[in-house]
């Protein structure tokens, strides 16, 4: 809890923990849209072969 409190006690640890958290969103939005996209990309793949 003292780590904790240490962060959050200036402006450099409020924005360093803010860094890391948009970070952590970025990369979870680019796995969801690349994973997304090539899904549909396989898709279409299939049905162009298969016709």
């Amino acid at each position: 809890m003292e780590l904790w409190a240490e962060l959050f006690s200036d402006s450099v640890g409020i924005m360093s923990a803010l860094v890391i958290g948009f970070l952590i969103l970025m990369a979870l939005w680019f796995a969801w849209y690349f994973i997304t996209h090539m899904m549909r990309d396989g898709e279409k793949n299939d049905e162009s072969a298969s016709s």
